[in-house]
């Protein structure tokens, strides 16, 4: 009887170590293992962040590049046209302003302007320029062709086509490749914008 209680102690021993022993077992794998995932979660944490930040000055760098994007604004005055519906006459009336690229010599700097301003020349020094006025003559031999293109364009759609915020842009983008063609190069059209917009 002895024996049998010596045993079951010993076995309640043996159990309880190997318990304990496998609980230590537990914990340590759990401690490593969170470890490990904390390593893991940090460094994605931190790829994360680094590409969100690389984005954000991408996109400032797009934003500085529109910035420096600034044209010349040409309005081109108001249009009446037929639209080419069939079943009943539709009209649309639109005030259509093209935006142009600038060139590096339409607005010369302050020190450019006093160099040219005359001295040592004979007589009296020329009247400054105004490089808008300038750049509104320059634009307005190319003004019949523009109105053209313009015509043309949006004769061809139908008020179902124009109705649409898409056929409203794709009409844009066909005049702005119409009147880059015109211009030859000299200048690029950035934007369209249309006024009033009205179809009946």
């Amino acid at each position: 009887m002895a024996d049998n209680e010596t045993n079951s102690e010993s076995r309640t021993k043996d159990l309880n170590k190997l318990l304990i022993i496998s609980l230590i077992s537990t914990v340590m794998l759990c401690v490593v293992f969170a470890g490990v995932n904390y390593l893991v979660m940090e460094n994605l944490l931190t790829q994360k962040i680094g590409n969100i930040n690389l984005q954000q000055e991408e996109l400032s760098d797009e934003e500085a590049d529109d910035e420096i994007q600034r044209g010349i604004i040409v309005d081109l005055g108001d249009f009446i046209l037929n639209l080419c519906d069939e079943a009943q006459k539709k009209y649309l009336k639109v005030n259509v302003a093209i935006e142009v690229s600038q060139k590096d010599t339409d607005f010369p700097k302050e020190e450019e302007q006093a160099k040219s301003g005359g001295h040592g020349g004979h007589g009296a020094a020329p009247a400054p320029v105004d490089p808008m006025e300038a750049i509104q003559k320059e634009m307005a031999q190319f003004k019949p062709a523009i109105r053209d293109a313009v015509i043309t364009n949006l004769s061809s759609k139908t008020s179902a086509e124009l109705s649409s915020a898409a056929g409203k842009e794709l009409a844009k983008e066909q005049i702005a490749n119409d009147i880059n063609s015109i211009l030859g190069g000299e200048r690029e059209v950035l934007r369209i914008s249309f006024g009033q917009f009205i179809i009946q």
